[in-house]
């Protein structure tokens, strides 16, 4: 389903007029700011009540990790280069572990109560399906999943402008959509029906998959431009349209909530 027109049109523009995936690590956008407070907001949502032992393969940022850890939960956090360890984050503990989070198979089978892949990492994980069939072995019976990936509407968009109409066309036919960014990382983007698809074969049950963001960019801006007390409700808006909008591809990011049977 195409967007209507209070959905998300895609990120704010970058300096180069190319498209943004995350928000840039010196971004004073409101929208950026938004963004994470909604990410935020469904982790927390998201997050099992009582302490759990979780895997963080979402990338350099700790953000996510320290959020969960401030909840109560162990947190191993998959990094690329050695960081020491804060234990005084929050009332859980926070072990940064040096590994290739492409790559799973280093964990012992069943260690984990869950999974969190924030922040598009599984769509850097090109080779989805052998991740997804890592990912299910190590998380203990009932062990649950949260991630986060590129939409193929954001795809579209950015082969489009990067004026890509060859590979525009063959879309429709591809089994697999891989879509290079200016810096030269390429990533996997998903439609929700073959994300389910893929979540289904590596023996999880889908709970759902949403949207990450339905409001479009200008319109938070201009909201918060007229009154920036309305952030929370904002927030508090879009958290609950991307659960109403389940099953549809609006915006640049899909998230997804799975679970390996009990």
């Amino acid at each position: 389903m195409l967007p209507g027109p209070d959905a998300d049109p895609g990120p704010p523009r970058g300096r180069a007029n190319t498209l943004v995936c995350e928000a840039p690590a010196d971004s004073d956008d409101p929208y950026w700011a938004f963004y994470e407070e909604v990410a935020s907001a469904q982790l927390r949502e998201w997050l099992p009540a009582q302490p759990a032992r979780v895997l963080d393969v979402s990338g350099p940022r700790a953000r996510f990790a320290r959020q969960m850890v401030t909840a109560g939960h162990q947190v191993v956090r998959v990094v690329a280069q050695a960081e020491s360890a804060d234990p005084a984050v929050g009332p859980g503990a926070l072990l940064p572990v040096v590994g290739d989070a492409r790559s799973l198979d280093w964990f012992s089978p069943a260690s984990f109560d869950a999974v969190l892949a924030e922040a598009r990492a599984l769509s850097f994980c090109l080779a989805t399906e052998t991740t997804l069939d890592e990912i299910h072995s190590m998380l203990r019976p009932g062990g649950r999943l949260l991630l986060c990936v590129d939409s193929l509407l954001l795809g579209l968009a950015r082969l489009a402008e990067q004026h890509r109409w060859a590979e525009l066309s063959d879309v429709p036919r591809a089994d697999v959509v891989l879509v290079p960014a200016e810096d030269g990382t390429i990533t996997r983007c998903f439609w929700p029906e073959e994300l389910r698809a893929l979540l289904t074969s590596a023996g999880f049950v889908v709970d759902w998959i949403r949207p990450r963001t339905v409001l479009s960019a200008e319109a938070v801006k201009r909201a918060v431009a007229e009154d920036v007390s309305c952030f929370p409700t904002l927030v508090r808006t879009e958290v609950e349209l991307s659960a109403e909008r389940e099953g549809e591809s609006i915006g640049i990011h899909l998230i997804a909530s799975a679970r390996r049977p009990a």
